[in-house]
């Protein structure tokens, strides 16, 4: 428990920072989740703003851009792949 004000406001802190990076996480796996179980052409179409999730993601802190470069390649390869097999 925080015994200094200190302390106290940083528990605070957490709490909010803690509950953004959920949030954050959380629909960034929705949208995510959601691409890859689309159909091959509305997984085309879904592909930016699963990319822009990703993005808002690293800038907020919650993800490594190393992570979401390659969550974005895998989607993009996977969209690709399904929109070939699908022609």
């Amino acid at each position: 428990m925080a015994n200094t004000k200190q302390a106290k406001k940083r528990a605070a802190q957490n709490d909010r920072q803690n509950e953004r990076n959920r949030a954050v996480k959380s629909q960034t796996r929705r949208t995510v989740k959601a691409t890859r179980a689309a159909a091959p052409e509305k997984a085309k179409e879904m592909l930016p703003k699963a990319a822009s999730s990703l993005d808002v993601a690293v800038r907020k802190g919650v993800l490594h851009r190393n992570t979401a470069a390659r969550l974005k390649s895998r989607l993009a390869t996977g969209a690709n792949k399904a929109a070939a097999k699908a022609d």
